[in-house]
């Protein structure tokens, strides 16, 4: 079983950036893929980016060349490096661990961002 709790999020202008951060509790951390995922009000939840458990990175196209995530195997943690914020990142981040047979989510940290 594993545990995930996000955490960084909040208010933020145009432009500016956040660091959010998931913490893994449990055995196996770097077994997982790990992934951040975005939902906006009244849209589904769509993936924002991963990792894997060799550091292969992938991002969806709408946040390439401004969100970096990372991972530290070491801290059971993964984090989300946003710059360049735009309106349209408003929603709740989500943290996920994605191994061969089980998921896990965590409850999801707000991000806003408006003038």
């Amino acid at each position: 079983q594993v545990q995930l709790v996000e955490s960084g999020g909040g208010l933020v202008q145009p432009g500016g950036s956040l660091r959010l951060s998931c913490v893994a509790s449990g055995s196996g951390f770097s077994r997982y893929v790990m992934g951040w995922y975005r939902q906006a009000p009244g849209k589904q939840r769509d993936l924002v980016a991963t990792i894997t458990t060799v550091g292969k990175i992938n991002y969806v196209d709408f946040v390439k060349g401004r969100f970096t995530i990372s991972r530290d195997n070491a801290k059971n943690a993964v984090y989300l490096q946003m710059n360049s914020l735009k309106p349209e990142d408003t929603a709740v981040y989500y943290c996920n661990a994605q191994g061969t047979v089980v998921r896990y989510w965590g409850q999801g940290t707000q991000v806003t961002v408006s003038p």
